[in-house]
């Protein structure tokens, strides 16, 4: 029993080795916060894993997901961080500088904390502020406000992309 124990606290110090230093100060808006019903650490690979309702938060950002690997390498950059989150569907959301809600789902999201880059592949879809792409996979540029969408190879497939009228109030009546 006490060999557990241990062997819990060891495995619950490593994975949280994985995260840069920042991501333990509660001052700091960048930090990243990783919660889950079950996580464990191959310390070899230097991969965190963490399994069952996933909920990550980095600043305006946040993704949810059924699995979460948290990969960290000196080649990813400053803050050496990839973090791949699988789902059906895992779900990004960040809040953007104009209050609007930026949200996007697929089978798989990659976010690449260092770059402010997201991947999200298979059954990708990305709204904001009245506009929904659809397509297999979607990049999005964090840093350049940049959204590249790319269909999938098969026959007949393509990105889609749907604009809504967003409605304008003007004294007190809305305008579509």
């Amino acid at each position: 029993m006490i060999s557990n124990k241990l062997s819990a606290t060891i495995l619950l110090t490593c994975a949280i080795g994985l995260l840069p230093l920042s991501a333990l100060a509660n001052s700091n808006p960048e930090q990243v916060i990783i919660s889950s019903g079950k996580q464990q650490a191959q310390l070899q690979t230097n991969i965190g894993v963490f399994e069952e309702n996933v909920e990550i938060i980095h600043g305006q950002r946040k993704i949810f997901a059924d699995r979460l690997e948290v990969h960290r390498r000196e080649d990813l950059g400053e803050n050496k961080q990839l973090l791949v989150a699988t789902g059906s569907p895992a779900i990004f959301q960040e809040r953007q500088t104009d209050g609007s809600l930026l949200k996007a789902s697929a089978n798989e999201v990659r976010y690449d904390v260092a770059n402010r880059l997201l991947t999200i592949k298979g059954n990708a879809e990305i709204s904001q502020a009245g506009q929904k792409i659809s397509a297999q996979e979607i990049l999005y540029d964090m840093e350049k406000q940049l959204i590249s969408a790319q269909k999938a190879n098969e026959k007949g497939k393509r990105v889609r992309t749907v604009l809504l009228p967003v409605e304008k109030e003007q004294d007190g009546t809305k305008e579509p």
